[in-house]
């Protein structure tokens, strides 16, 4: 059986936003699995997983937060070219 995490929230913060509550709770929980992404705690599939999203969808909803579906230091990207 899945955990499940409760978060607090102001009643009005939707409404700040401009959204909807479900809008609101599903980039809350997009921004927290992106940002585990960004930090190389998950990868993208498990990312995905943790918000009920297939990974290309998740890759491509990555956009929308400003953060980058390539998350690879120079050093990484050097040795996968040089291993292409």
């Amino acid at each position: 059986m899945p955990l499940q995490m409760q978060v607090q929230y102001p009643e009005s913060m939707p409404d700040l936003l401009a959204e909807t509550r479900q809008e609101f709770e599903h980039e809350a929980k997009l921004a927290m699995a992106a940002k585990l992404f960004e930090m190389k705690r998950l990868s993208s599939g498990q990312a995905a997983e943790l918000i009920g999203m297939g990974r290309v969808e998740f890759l491509l909803a990555l956009n929308h937060l400003g953060t980058p579906a390539l998350n690879l230091s120079e050093e990484e990207l050097v040795s996968d070219l040089a291993n292409a």
